[in-house]
């Protein structure tokens, strides 16, 4: 293959630009200029940019993408404006379903409505609106952050959670951390935050294990899809059980694995854990089609749904904190084995309280193994809102903050409700204070949580706005990352972030050759045209995996 007639952004401070690539295979064995040395012939793939522009290939750098495939499919929720839409949106489903079956959806999210309900409670709606349209079918509806739900009086039933029983549930299924709202009478109100979710979710009927596969591994091919139409070559699997490991294998066994895989296995099956510290960690170091050599674990919820962990109260919940998921023991012992053992280790950690007390086991775990954690690589995911005394300590302890632009954009505008002025001006979003201590950003979306748009994601970094443009300037525009950072963001880092970065993540001989084509020159044009930019073609290990 070769590369020519286009802007070619490599990622490589060395040679930040070229006008040329070569490559041989599924390696590149040439970046620059000389474009007369290389002879081609009718087996040549050559790729004319005709003025459109390279970068290396764009690395998701945490998402969900078998929940991805299954999103593709669910009832409307993201894009509503009201609670009258979402149940407008389930009473449809309803009418298409046999009176007994489970419903269930995602992506609500209150904070993003044009008006909360009259007779919300703690900032959430109630189910009696959505009971009277389903009167006879269990629903489940995870918020878009995926650390609450919404059910009706039918699920409610189902769990037996009554205004009698609500008090004696144990909510520590899995670790700690949960609430089951109810009103000022005591009755539930729907919502179930954080591993309350379990109470309603250990009844609902497992599905065939046939049928179950089948479903699983075509939201992965689904999900997979959307990512190469994104110019997405890369994905790191924020947390994968046993059948999700083996259908990606499967997936892979069979030649349809077209984007290269970095999967944490979930810290929410400790059988599983043990299997993993047992065999140590699996790498394909030729290709990087799938390496498994992470662990996930989950420290507190989301700032949406109030579960983030807080040192301080929310500025719109008078004494409440947020919510610990897991024993801060189980997190520790996590950080030890897993250096022990060879694995990284991946936290999501929101709020400020979740930061620090990651941070804090992680410090512990690298003064114990000082040889193993010369180059642990350790991340917290989001790392969304950080107290200014840890922000540092990202870059001294070398802990990589995995964070996702896009959530600036969808989230600033409510956030500051949560949080007040102050502590979102201090430690929210704070991508340059963390450049500055010398961390590393991997970039990425969350998805579905957040499509898994890249270019939105570059858009939110570099400009600190909306969607729709908003504020003039940006939010806290201080934070603001260049283009340069934001690429890297997306590219280099995410490599380095999954120890990849000597075989991708730039445009570099000997590199394997991934590359993202876009119709625009993102490193160049005004803030508005980089969303109206479009992926021209995505290329994975040479082949061209999607072409607009």
């Amino acid at each position: 293959m070769v590369i020519e007639n286009g802007k070619i952004y490599t990622a490589n401070d060395d040679q930040p630009k070229a006008d040329f690539v070569g490559v041989k295979q599924d390696r590149i064995i040439y970046v620059g200029d000389k474009r007369d040395q290389f002879l081609t012939d009718e087996n040549t793939i050559v790729i004319d940019l005709q003025g459109k522009t390279v970068t290396p290939g764009f690395i998701e750098g945490h998402g969900h993408i078998f929940s991805m495939g299954y999103s593709e499919n669910e009832i409307e929720l993201t894009n509503i404006e009201t609670y009258e839409e979402l149940v407008q949106n389930v009473q449809k489903a309803v009418a298409k379903t046999q009176p007994g079956e489970w419903i269930f959806s995602s992506g609500w999210h209150q904070s993003k409505w044009v008006q909360l309900p009259e007779d919300a409670v703690k900032g959430f709606p109630t189910h009696h609106k959505l009971s009277k349209v389903s009167p006879n079918n269990p629903i489940a509806l995870v918020h878009a952050s995926g650390h609450a739900a919404l059910v009706n009086a039918k699920a409610l039933e189902v769990a037996g959670v009554t205004k009698e029983t609500v008090g004696g549930f144990n909510l520590k299924l899995k670790e700690d951390g949960g609430e089951i709202v109810v009103d000022e009478r005591g009755n539930p109100t729907g919502i179930l935050n954080e591993n309350a979710m379990d109470v309603v979710a250990r009844h609902v009927p497992p599905e065939n294990d046939t049928v179950y596969r089948r479903e699983k591994k075509e939201a992965f091919i689904a999900g997979q899809k959307k990512c190469l139409e994104n110019g997405i070559t890369g994905f790191h699997q924020a947390g994968a059980y046993t059948e999700d490991i083996e259908i990606i294998k499967e997936i892979r066994k069979k030649g349809q694995l077209d984007i290269r895989m970095y999967v944490m296995v979930t810290g929410e099956d400790k059988e599983l854990l043990e299997d993993w510290y047992e065999k140590g960690p699996e790498i394909d170091s030729t290709s990087h089609w799938l390496d498994i050599r992470s662990i996930k674990l989950w420290c507190d919820g989301a700032l949406g749904s109030r579960g983030a962990w807080l040192l301080e109260p929310y500025s719109d919940r008078p004494g409440h904190l947020g919510h610990a998921t897991v024993s801060l023991e189980f997190a520790k012992e996590t950080a030890l084995r897993g250096i022990e053992k060879g694995f990284q280790v991946c936290t999501h950690a929101i709020g400020d309280r979740a930061n620090r007390e990651v941070l804090n086991i992680y410090e512990e775990a690298f003064e114990a193994y000082p040889e193993k954690s010369k180059d642990h690589r350790f991340r917290i995911e989001h790392a969304q809102h950080l107290h200014p005394e840890d922000i540092d300590r990202f870059g001294e302890l070398n802990v990589l903050p995995s964070m996702h632009g896009i959530h600036l954009s969808s989230d600033r505008p409510w956030a500051i409700d949560r949080l007040g002025e102050k502590r979102i001006k201090e430690g929210a979003y704070v991508w340059q204070k963390l450049i500055d201590s010398g961390a590393r950003i991997i970039n990425g979306t969350d998805a579905p949580v957040e499509p898994v748009d890249p270019l939105a994601g570059f858009y939110a970094s570099v400009s600190r706005k909306t969607l729709k443009g908003t504020p003039e300037g940006g939010y806290e525009p201080s934070q603001k990352m260049t283009r340069d950072q934001a690429l890297k963001s997306y590219t280099i880092n995410p490599a380095y972030g999954s120890f990849m970065e000597k075989d991708k993540g730039s445009i570099e001989v000997g590199k394997l050759a991934d590359f993202t084509v876009f119709d625009k020159d993102i490193m160049k044009i005004s803030e508005d045209e980089i969303l109206e930019t479009n992926v021209e073609m995505t290329i994975v290990g040479a082949e061209v995996k999607y072409e607009k």
